[in-house]
């Protein structure tokens, strides 16, 4: 694997309809800057569910794969930006993005992802705002 650049431009994907509009904006801006794009989807972290569950990480992360190519599929179709690179990360989604945005020029993310409960921005969106070590741009849906 390689670097992350400290150049690029992150993205934060969660299948939703307003990681969809964050993607393209997203897309938009890294071109607008010679940025790379990286879309990142986390596939959670097992270890916080509960005891009794038996999950399998590789389903997980199979799962967040195939949601991450769908919502790069529903974006660009058959014409994503040369250079997109699609990660999937293990890990509770605020703390990864954070991790990540150390390495990054820009991370955009949707207002409200899969559990938006009428908050003005979501729990991951809101985490991200206060700590990510880079401008955050959070896309209204």
């Amino acid at each position: 694997m390689t670097e992350p650049s400290e150049d690029r431009v992150l993205v934060g994907i969660d299948g939703s309809e307003a990681s969809q509009e964050a993607l393209r904006l997203a897309a938009r801006l890294a071109r607008a800057l010679g940025a790379p794009l990286e879309a990142i989807a986390c596939a959670g972290d097992p270890t916080v569910l509960d005891a009794d569950l038996l999950v399998d990480e590789e389903a997980l992360r199979a799962n967040h794969e195939r949601i991450l190519a769908r919502t790069v599929a529903a974006v660009f179709g058959d014409d994503a930006p040369p250079g997109l690179r699609t990660t999937v990360l293990g890990g509770r989604p605020a703390g990864r993005l954070i991790a990540e945005s150390e390495h990054a020029q820009l991370l955009v993310l949707g207002r409200h992802g899969r559990s938006g409960l009428g908050a003005r921005l979501g729990s991951v969106s809101n985490a991200c705002v206060a700590y990510a070590h880079c401008p955050v741009v959070v896309v209204r849906h």
